[in-house]
């Protein structure tokens, strides 16, 4: 393999291109009009443009970008996350171009991306799995007969569904029917299938994922857990590895359960392994993600592994050079999305152009992004700005060293999530485990933040700041106050 193009943009499209050019194989961007003068399109060895903004005119054009791969004579595709890396339309229109899709095969793209179809493929394996139906409801009535013999609450989920999409809790039959005609209609407009299913609502659960590791040699690894519990709108902020409430015994069964799920749809290459966990430690089989996740870094900084490069070593055929005895837990990890949102207002999107951007450097600290001051966020796409990732020789520096990186992070321009997760990291409930999926609604409070912000502000520097927001110059800034609360000033 001497030459792939990247089927993405931003933080994840630079950050495939440098373990590609550590590998000695030339890289080949694709772009939209917006991205014409981000950084991984400098960086890639060649660039070509797909025109348009919106993701339906440029990164979701399968066929242009398979002609530009051609053309390129690549000899293979990489996906990253969202985008095609999940299409096996596309994934198939890759192979049979005579291109190597850096994934999995199409078969486990198609079992994996359906929910009802991925939980017939693990009952076979014996993977636990939360009590509900594994076919799709055909009606109200028939769905609240389910749903009154598993017992409220309940939740309704789309069959094709991700991302929080055609979702909905249902506490009592009285609602029932409202709730399910919902899902079924976001699930409609949102995947073009409607079909939806029940499922047990574990309440207060944990979310915890498995990173998988397979080669086309029916070799499966695990490479431990990933606490991914900090969420808003059913989408992570803050993960970490390993979880603080996962030990050596569960951490043995939850591991074999995910690579029995690999095994349920031939896996091979990285992928995640999703499975709610209760106060008990019991856990039930969610989903399977087919493509390298969003918060890959933490289990890379405690294992030692690049997961892209040993991407690219399974579609080169190779067997893994691990085994799973070999792999180690060595010190802990945290990442913190990096949102241009606005977690004082419901966490909304507050994009803008980044009029200050400098990143936190010291030991320990990774930051993977793809803007540079003066650019401007898209409307188009995702608002992820970058992951800020620290590690540390346990948890309590992990934290530490976040908390300092998080200080030292300038971005101004429009708010953040960067005070959200320092509000995250130093609350309670972070710090002793016992937070769940719900934290935000149990325990986040906007009013709390904006007072931590306004209270550590002094009068003189809340003027200068001002002046700054309204002002192209660059003015010398108070170095007494940490750069996001500064900054966050300046997005008002």
């Amino acid at each position: 393999m001497k030459k792939v193009l990247v089927a993405n943009r931003g933080e994840i499209a630079l950050r495939i291109m440098k373990t590609l050019r550590k590998l000695g194989i030339e890289s080949v961007a694709v772009y939209s009009d917006a991205d014409a003068n981000a950084p991984f399109v400098s960086y890639a060895d060649e660039a070509y443009a797909l025109g348009g903004v919106a993701p339906s005119e440029s990164y979701l054009k399968g066929d242009l970008i398979i002609d530009i791969a051609k053309q390129t004579k690549v000899d293979g595709i990489h996906p990253a996350y969202g985008f095609l890396s999940e299409n096996a339309g596309f994934a198939k229109a890759v192979t049979e171009a005579g291109i190597k899709f850096i994934g999995p095969s199409i078969e486990a793209i198609q079992v994996m991306g359906d929910k009802l179809d991925s939980k017939q493929a693990v009952k076979k394996f014996d993977v636990p799995m939360v009590p509900g139906t594994d076919e799709a409801i055909e009606n109200v009535e028939e769905g609240m007969k389910i749903a009154a013999e598993i017992g409220y609450p309940i939740m309704v989920k789309a069959s094709a569904g991700g991302g929080g999409k055609g979702m909905r809790v249902v506490h009592s039959a009285d609602e029932f029917k409202e709730q399910f005609e919902r899902a079924v209609s976001e699930a409609t407009s949102s995947f073009g299938n409607g079909a939806v299913f029940i499922e047990k609502f574990v309440q207060e659960p944990k979310h915890i994922e498995v990173q998988i590791l397979a080669d086309q040699h029916g070799n499966i690894i695990h490479l431990n857990e990933r606490e991914c519990s900090v969420q808003r709108r059913h989408q992570k902020v803050v993960e970490e590895a390993p979880s603080v409430v996962v030990d050596a015994e569960v951490r043995a069964k939850i591991g074999e359960a995910a690579i029995n799920v690999a095994r349920s749809c031939n896996y091979e290459g990285v992928g995640t392994v999703e499975f709610l966990m209760d106060k008990n430690k019991d856990f039930y089989f969610l989903e399977m993600n087919t493509r390298l996740q969003v918060e890959h870094p933490v289990t890379e900084e405690i294992t030692g592994l690049d997961l892209v490069e040993e991407q690219i070593k399974v579609a080169r055929g190779e067997e893994l050079s691990l085994k799973q005895e070999d792999v180690q837990i060595n010190g802990h990890s945290i990442e913190l999305r990096v949102y241009a949102e606005d977690p004082e207002n419901d966490f909304l999107p507050d994009l803008g152009t980044l009029k200050v951007y400098r990143k936190p450097e010291g030991l320990g600290v990774r930051v993977d992004d793809g803007y540079e001051e003066g650019m401007e966020i898209p409307l188009a796409y995702d608002s992820m700005i970058s992951k800020l990732i620290t590690y540390g020789k346990d948890r309590e520096e992990a934290i530490e060293r976040m908390l300092k990186a998080i200080d030292a992070y300038e971005i101004a321009g429009f708010a953040t999530t960067l005070g959200f997760g320092r509000y995250v990291l130093q609350h309670p409930a972070f710090l002793d485990g016992s937070f769940s999926i719900n934290f935000v609604e149990q325990y986040f409070s906007a009013d709390e933040l904006k007072q931590e912000i306004d209270g550590e502000l002094a009068e003189g520097s809340w003027k200068l700041f001002k002046e700054l927001k309204n002002d192209s110059v660059k003015k010398p800034i108070n170095q007494n106050h940490s750069a996001w609360k500064r900054n966050r000033v300046v997005a008002d």
